[in-house]
């Protein structure tokens, strides 16, 4: 049986085949999920996305399930238990990012403005379905990853400039990046069809 075409990035590694035709622009409506992952990102920032994936079981083992109200509660100990785990990305300007991010996730909620209805609305509520036929194609950063970013973090986010919210944007499915010969692309433009929250 001849394998699915799809987009050249995850090679032939089976986690990352999987995490493509999987997860990878799949529409997230939830908000600790879309929470999840921006952590996540910030914690890609100068490493490539497979060397996260491969450490997030770990990552979700350490940060408590990235429970944000557990999270926020962290203090000195956690940082200095949390740079002694092997398992994750053992940058202090990361996990105090993190723990800051917690802390700004919740002050969100208390002003009523739940995480996910915030991000969804820079696309206007509807993924953005892009044609690109080559990976090249695709940009690393747009208008929207910009005024995104700069709203993160004017709430306290940090790791989150426009380069990496894009990355988060393309995998939490706001935008399709899949390229039109995958055979995901048009899966995923079929999953965006409902608004968020509808």
């Amino acid at each position: 049986m001849e394998p699915p075409v799809r987009c050249s990035w995850p090679g032939h590694d089976p986690l990352y085949c999987d995490y493509h035709d999987t997860e990878w622009g799949v529409p997230e409506w939830d908000d600790r999920a879309l929470w999840e992952k921006l952590i996540l990102d910030g914690f890609q920032a100068g490493l490539s996305w497979i060397t996260i994936l491969k450490k997030r079981e770990a990552f979700r083992a350490a940060f408590d399930g990235f429970d944000p109200e557990r999270v926020a509660r962290y203090g000195e100990a956690d940082v200095a238990r949390l740079l002694g785990d092997a398992g994750i990305v053992r940058s202090r300007a990361k996990i105090e990012a993190a723990i800051g991010s917690a802390r700004a996730y919740l002050d969100m909620r208390e002003r009523g403005e739940a995480f996910a209805p915030f991000l969804w609305d820079f696309v206007d509520g509807r993924p953005v379905q892009n044609a690109w036929a080559s990976v090249r194609e695709a940009p690393t950063q747009t208008p929207t990853s910009e005024a995104m970013a700069k709203a993160l973090k004017s709430r306290g986010f940090r790791f989150c400039g426009p380069v990496i919210v894009y990355a988060f944007m393309q995998a939490t499915g706001l935008v399709n990046d899949h390229v039109t010969s995958c055979f995901r692309w048009s899966e995923v433009q079929s999953l965006g069809a409902r608004k968020a929250g509808s």
